[in-house]
């Protein structure tokens, strides 16, 4: 087992690390910018060393001061969190090089899986169900015609190394498609440093499911069953749910067995999920892999009562991780507050918090970093805290999280609790009968 990790990471994810770390006995080294010297994950870490001024660029994703950093603190393993450097093959490559464990998958598995044209033929190969379209990378407009022609329209051009939506158009017709191509060209250039698209079938109304899997070092990968992650604007998820409303037990275990198909195919190692689409038909289809822990863990954590960042570390340390019956006991929902003003195209809203109360009560979980009197930097994503319901159902659920959510508060800035209370008030939720569409419908009603 380790005797120090380094949180290569910030904000409420770096403080989940080190309370999982504690737990394990553990040491912790936290990093921080100029900008987060105030921050918990500072306060709460055994040591705390200073990588750089506010810049993200300068800091968090600077490699070299985050290794000296280790190296000086005599940490032995280095977990990346989510965002930043976690799905970054190169980094992982520089701390097996600088004697350190990544706490995650190899630099081969991060960029197999991070490709997405080359995950879906590896997917492909091995007989997990994918959405049609071309066969790795479309190189030109008169291929990409030549496609969309034979899968037939709608379709959708999804930039190779991509995510969050950048690099993505939706064409519907042919006439569309030359000026969709060039621009998510461009967009995956500009965000990715890599220009390469491929192209799909657009699946019309699907729900976004995911399944949460852990491989070991022995190759054995167990799944935990399903998120929900339909709730989302502009492919930014906003609300996530475990068991999904359109999951049953055969679909479960098909997606599931799917899921442990692909991820042992690379013989993976670490947490991570693989994502489908799910039709009205319930047929479901592989999207992509993310070769990381996920902002939503704690939803499968709660209905699976598994600390999913223990197994991370213990897969790590070169444990062989016991079978995980996957029975989900109970119903989760995760609700993402944001400082975003929702009334204003959820427009980031960096600012002091004036005054601070969490919920509580029994099911009630926050996971988050601020405090009363907190500045929240204008320099990051603008996530605060995550509040994860648990109940005995899904009804109870929406019950608990309505109080939940009218408890909640945070004043000095505009946070998404009131668009969440508002959520919960539409019978498309209410029912389960929604889709990816469902915040673009809402936002127009």
């Amino acid at each position: 087992m380790f005797n120090k990790i380094l949180i290569a990471n910030r904000g409420e994810i770096a403080l989940r690390v080190i309370r999982t770390c504690k737990e394990l006995g553990i040491k912790t080294v936290a990093v921080y910018s100029e900008a987060d010297t105030d921050s918990l994950h500072v306060t709460f870490a055994d040591e705390a060393v200073c990588i750089g001024p506010v810049s993200a660029k300068e800091s968090y994703l600077k490699i070299p001061s985050i290794i000296s950093a280790a190296e000086i603190t005599g940490a032995d393993a280095i977990h990346p969190g989510y965002g930043f450097l976690a799905e970054n093959a190169n980094f992982s490559e520089i701390c097996t090089e600088s004697g350190l464990k990544f706490i995650g998958p190899s630099p081969e598995m991060i960029k197999g899986m991070g490709d997405k044209a080359f995950a879906k033929e590896t997917m492909k190969r091995v007989g997990v169900p994918v959405v049609p379209g071309s066969n790795g990378v479309v190189k030109n407009v008169a291929d990409a015609k030549i496609i969309a022609a034979e899968i037939g329209y709608p379709v959708i051009i999804k930039a190779s190394a991509g995510g969050g939506g950048k690099g993505m158009r939706i064409v519907w017709e042919e006439d569309k498609l030359e000026n969709a191509f060039q621009t998510a060209r461009g967009e995956a250039e500009a965000a990715f440093a890599n220009s390469d698209v491929y192209i799909e079938k657009y699946i019309e109304n699907p729900r976004h499911v995911e399944i949460q899997i852990v491989g070991d070092q022995f190759g054995n990968v167990y799944h935990y069953g399903e998120r929900d992650c339909s709730v989302q604007r502009r492919h930014q998820k906003l609300i996530e749910e475990s068991p999904s409303p359109v999951v049953d037990v055969d679909l479960r275990n098909r997606m599931g067995e799917a899921a442990i198909k692909g991820a042992s195919a690379v013989n993976y190692e670490g947490a991570g999920t693989i994502e489908f689409l799910v039709d009205k038909n319930k047929n479901f289809y592989f999207m992509e892999m993310n070769t990381r822990i996920q902002v939503e863990h704690p939803v499968t954590e709660m209905v699976n009562d598994v600390d999913l960042i223990r197994q991370q570390i213990l897969a790590a340390a070169g444990e062989n991780l016991d079978p995980h019956p996957v029975v989900p006991k109970g119903h989760c929902m995760e609700f993402r507050i944001n400082a975003e003003d929702h009334e204003n195209n959820f427009r980031p809203c960096p600012g002091k918090i004036t005054s601070l109360h969490f919920p509580g009560g029994l099911g009630v979980r926050v996971d988050s970093h601020i405090y009363q009197d907190y500045v929240i930097p204008p320099y990051y994503d603008s996530l605060l805290a995550k509040l994860i319901i648990w109940a005995k159902d899904r009804k109870q659920v929406l019950d608990r999280a309505k109080r939940a959510l009218e408890e909640f508060t945070i004043l000095g800035v505009p946070t998404t609790i009131p668009f969440h209370l508002k959520v919960l008030q539409d019978e498309r939720f209410i029912t389960g009968n929604f889709d990816t569409s469902f915040i673009d419908n809402l936002l127009i009603k």
